[in-house]
């Protein structure tokens, strides 16, 4: 697995980066040698924030983001967050991998709103790539990333759906039409 080292706040140093090397080497065995791994270093405050972001080849994402006053302690509870993502979705993920596809970093633009408009409270615009997918496949999806929702494009019918995780712990489903 490649690893993208990216620093924000701080100076990445030799030590955090051969430590984090190190570290990660425990998730190869789940990734192709090619598969790209995004690790971002910030400092906030007191604290370390790590964050990891792999897109894979059939659409999923596998992302973590920890916190802690070291650095190591960071990286292992960030390592520790993406097993946990890989152990709960074993039979898709070893399956998709087996299937003879690569498993790589997909393109994922981000813009920031570089505007100080005083009559808005959007601070940041992302952009998303729909990929064609099931409800069930979503659902995972958003599991895997730990987010509240999911916008996807229905493989059935090509419209922008999105489901959403309810507070009684099972799953909603927002169909958009236009008036």
């Amino acid at each position: 697995m490649k690893l993208n080292l990216i620093a924000k706040n701080f100076t990445l140093t030799d030590d955090i980066r051969n430590e984090s090397i190190k570290k990660f080497d425990r998730l190869d065995k789940y990734f192709h040698d090619q598969q790209e791994m995004d690790v971002r270093f910030a400092k906030e405050g007191n604290e370390f924030v790590v964050e990891t972001t792999a897109f894979l080849d059939n659409g999923r994402i596998l992302r973590s983001e920890t916190s802690d006053e070291t650095y190591p302690t960071a990286i292992d509870r960030n390592i520790d967050g993406l097993l946990s993502q890989i152990r709960k979705n074993k039979t898709k993920l070893m399956r998709d991998r087996q299937s003879g596809e690569s498993i790589k970093f997909e393109n994922l633009e981000t813009y920031e709103n570089e505007e100080n408009d005083d009559n808005t409270n959007i601070k940041r615009v992302k952009e998303i790539h729909v990929k064609p997918m099931s409800a069930e496949e979503a659902i995972l999806q958003m599991e895997l990333l730990d987010h509240n929702f999911f916008v996807y494009l229905d493989s059935e019918d090509a419209d922008v759906r999105v489901v959403y995780k309810r507070r009684k712990g099972d799953y909603g489903q927002i169909i958009p039409r236009l008036k």
